[in-house]
């Protein structure tokens, strides 16, 4: 899959668009959110353009497991003693960017059942 030049993550993927960059490895770049929504929350998306994680998953499903890694590595630096993952797939779900990524998600108390 080759990157999108109208999709904001492939821009920041290719360095055209900055961002603040914790992570970055050949299938993975993780960046903090511009609008977080808890004192951390970071974004981990795959070097390759794909739509959502449904999308993600038929493709390469080791690369879920390589964004979940990540993510555990990241909590683990930022001190993070408890993390929320999410993936939002779909409008409906409040994904409003169509490049899949995983949000990280921790600093604050989380309720459940989440929003």
């Amino acid at each position: 899959m080759e990157l999108v030049s109208d999709c904001l993550f492939c821009r920041i993927i290719e360095g055209n668009i900055p961002a603040d960059i914790v992570f970055r490895n050949d299938n993975v770049v993780a960046f903090r959110d511009i609008t977080p929504q808890a004192p951390t929350h970071i974004l981990l998306i795959p070097t390759v353009h794909v739509e959502n994680a449904a999308a993600l998953a038929n493709l390469s499903p080791t690369l879920i497991s390589e964004l979940m890694i990540a993510a555990g590595d990241i909590a683990s630096q930022q001190g993070l003693e408890g993390y929320r993952t999410v993936f939002n797939t779909g409008s409906s779900a409040g994904q409003s960017v169509f490049h899949a990524h995983l949000h990280l998600l921790g600093g604050r108390p989380f309720a459940w059942p989440p929003g």
